[in-house]
């Protein structure tokens, strides 16, 4: 049987996540390497968890391309003359679901895009390769729990236990040594996206870090006296491997909580209301990290966040408009707060919000709701948007027509691998280093969607 070595061990603790609260601890050399960051950016992956029904979310708003939508989506169609239309830049009638105002506010300003008919392919897939077998594709497609690591992970058919951000930490890791936190963190929980070889995220709670309960900052308090006696015994010397990494894991754990803790307490406030929702919460925390970003010497950030309901499979169109409308809600409120104009942190250029899902729904009604599908569109939100526009190849939302392989499954025309090496490249990552981060990228004629601007 294979020894289990100390980073082995760390990987599969508990409190693993709490590692890396510091970029100091890696043990052996990164992939990539370079100078270190003299500029901030910031990415916000928002995953919508069930399966956003997302040619709900943006429909064609006029002509036969919604006359096709209607006919296909019969009882979950939107009608016409209650989508918000948006402001493309020749790329004919687009609008999106009524709830959801401040999104069009967003692309009609030009900070917003939508990238059409996106998903996990290991290479460019037609109806016929689907129906002859005569290409590879994802594994167990149309499954919850294995088309959500495909997005996160985009490994395809091969092995892999690390996710597309935790890649992206470890090859920026030589340019982030001075920050005081983990470039990766989340506010949803450990998850496969942010999962590295040399990088661990730091794992908080929706409101911020979270404390060991018992524990007192107060000399005064009785809980000190525990916080300390802690102290001393995970600073002490230990025989095993496997003592060590534990008493390791909880010392990084309390410093970190402190530290980010410290910078987020003395912070101002934020001129922003925020909808008390889940999501609102994790978006609220993030913009308070961002504003201590200085504080921490923060040069690179990916933050995880998310919310779910999004597995409509009855009650849709009684649901659909409360999830979509807190998704525009929150992601409204956290531009607000991170752009210009009183009390906004002026960092809107400098941060940007991306959706994932598992995968799109279906084109048909069950009745009352969806089922699951494949393709779907993705939401791109900040300053540095290439907004106005609709990326990729908007599907005839027809059902049997040559995008659909049954029941209204649109193929993906667009990879999840091309839509993350475009964030990535924005991000810092060097061109040579994509294929790192999304590993089937090769396989794809466009390395670049274009919906980032430099």
């Amino acid at each position: 049987m294979k020894a289990l070595n100390r980073r082995d061990f760390l990987r599969t603790s508990g409190a693993a996540a709490l590692f890396a609260a510091t970029p100091g601890l890696a043990y052996s050399q990164v992939v990539g390497g370079g100078g270190a960051f003299t500029d901030y950016r910031a990415l916000v992956c928002i995953f919508l968890f069930g399966g956003n029904d997302s040619f709900n979310m943006l429909v064609p708003a006029s002509g036969p391309e919604y006359d096709a939508y209607a006919l296909s989506r019969q009882n979950l169609a939107i009608p016409q003359g209650d989508l918000l239309p948006l402001a493309t830049q020749g790329q004919g009638s687009f609008g999106v679901h009524p709830s959801m105002s401040g999104i069009q506010s967003l692309f009609d300003s030009g900070d917003a895009a939508f990238v059409a008919n996106t998903g996990p392919l290991i290479q460019t897939t037609s109806k016929d390769d689907f129906n002859n077998g005569s290409v590879a594709l994802p594994p167990q497609l149309f499954s919850h729990n294995d088309q959500q690591d495909q997005w996160t992970s985009l490994k395809g058919n091969t092995v892999s236990n690390t996710g597309w951000a935790g890649r992206m930490a470890d090859l920026i890791r030589t340019g982030v040594t001075e920050q005081q936190m983990a470039t990766n963190a989340s506010l949803f929980g450990a998850n496969t996206f942010q999962s590295a070889d040399e990088t661990v995220a730091y794992v908080m709670g929706a409101g911020g870090p979270l404390q060991f309960e018992g524990f007192s900052m107060d000399p005064d308090d009785i809980l000190f006296q525990q916080r300390e006696t802690f102290r001393r015994i995970v600073e002490a010397e230990y025989g095993t491997v496997y003592e060590r990494g534990f008493a390791d894991v909880q010392q990084r754990a309390i410093a970190a909580a402190d530290t980010v803790t410290a910078a987020i307490d003395s912070a101002p406030p934020l001129n922003t209301t925020f909808p008390a929702s889940q999501l609102g919460t994790q978006l609220q925390t993030v913009a308070r990290l961002i504003a201590v970003r200085d504080q921490l010497q923060m040069k690179r950030q990916i933050f995880f966040v998310a919310t779910g309901g999004f597995d409509s499979h009855d009650d849709q169109n009684q649901n659909q408009p409360g999830l979509l409308g807190g998704i525009s809600d929150a992601i409204s409120a956290f531009q607000t707060a991170i752009g210009p104009g009183a009390g906004g942190l002026d960092v809107a250029d400098s941060v940007t919000t991306f959706t994932q899902s598992d995968f799109g729904r279906t084109l048909t009604s069950n009745g009352d709701g969806t089922d699951h599908a494949w393709g779907g569109n993705q939401l791109v939100v900040g300053g540095a948007v290439a907004g106005q526009q609709i990326y990729g190849n908007y599907p005839l939302l027809e059902i049997g027509g040559p995008e659909d392989v049954t029941g209204g499954r649109m193929i993906p025309s667009t990879s999840a691998d091309q839509y993350a090496a475009t964030l990535a490249k924005w991000f810092g990552i060097p061109d040579v280093d994509l294929d790192v981060v999304a590993p089937n990228l090769a396989n794809f004629a466009q390395r670049d969607l274009g919906f980032m601007i430099p």
